[in-house]
């Protein structure tokens, strides 16, 4: 999954893209409320981790200025201020959670996977498709009871696919959410990590699950 965090302390913005790319997240950094709503606006998230008190437009006027252009990303708001009404105002320009620094990291991450589960038919920590588990919560991957390694980003894409099964994914999507903006699309590494992941998750296992839609993408479905 990939999250945006706009957050103009420095040192809190590299610890937090430390710790989520750790727990298999693509993480994008903006560190004024103007960069940030523009990174918001024009690239896809699944979360958006949004400070308050921020230079050139501060948080609050980010999160109305998202909300009434359609941006629907999630948005969760991170501030040192802990007055009912400051949460009360955030919640009214449409964010959808609220933490209160400082924060407990394994917190932040809860709420993190309460949020994009929020926005997908999955409600549970434990993905279920087929013969295949994914714990969200643990970072394991299991298939017929045998317990898959998957590195970092074989498990990110592996969850965005168990996030939008029987759908077509182009390579667009897959970078827009598994990777950050970094990340040069034009490049064969989509089709190198899914070739990876069909070897650890196919290969020795039926049905095959991931499969190729000729021209347009890929699809995660037991009955293509």
């Amino acid at each position: 999954m990939r999250i945006l965090i706009i957050e103009d302390d420095k040192k809190i913005a590299d610890g937090l893209q430390r710790g989520l790319t750790a727990q298999h997240y693509s993480v994008d950094l903006a560190y004024d409320g103007i960069e940030g709503e523009r990174l918001a606006s024009v690239n896809e998230y699944d979360v958006i981790v949004l400070d308050i008190m921020l230079p050139k437009m501060d948080g609050w006027e980010v999160c109305r200025t998202l909300r009434k252009y359609k941006v629907q990303t999630p948005i969760l708001m991170l501030t040192a201020l802990d007055d009912v009404e400051d949460k009360i105002r955030g919640l009214d320009y449409g964010a959808d959670d609220y933490l209160t620094k400082p924060f407990n990291f394994g917190e932040l991450i809860a709420r993190i996977r309460s949020l994009v589960r929020r926005n997908s038919d999955e409600k549970s920590t434990i993905i279920k498709y087929s013969n295949l588990e994914m714990n969200t919560a643990n970072r394991t991957v299991q298939r017929d009871g045998k317990f898959i390694y998957l590195s970092a980003k074989e498990f990110a894409l592996l969850e965005y696919f168990l996030l939008n099964k029987h759908k077509v994914l182009t390579r667009e999507m897959i970078s827009e959410h598994v990777w950050d903006m970094n990340f040069d699309p034009q490049s064969n590494v989509i089709d190198s990590f899914i070739r990876y992941l069909r070897q650890k998750i196919d290969q020795d296992f039926d049905p095959p699950l991931i499969h190729t839609v000729r021209g347009v993408g890929y699809k995660l479905t037991d009955s293509y």
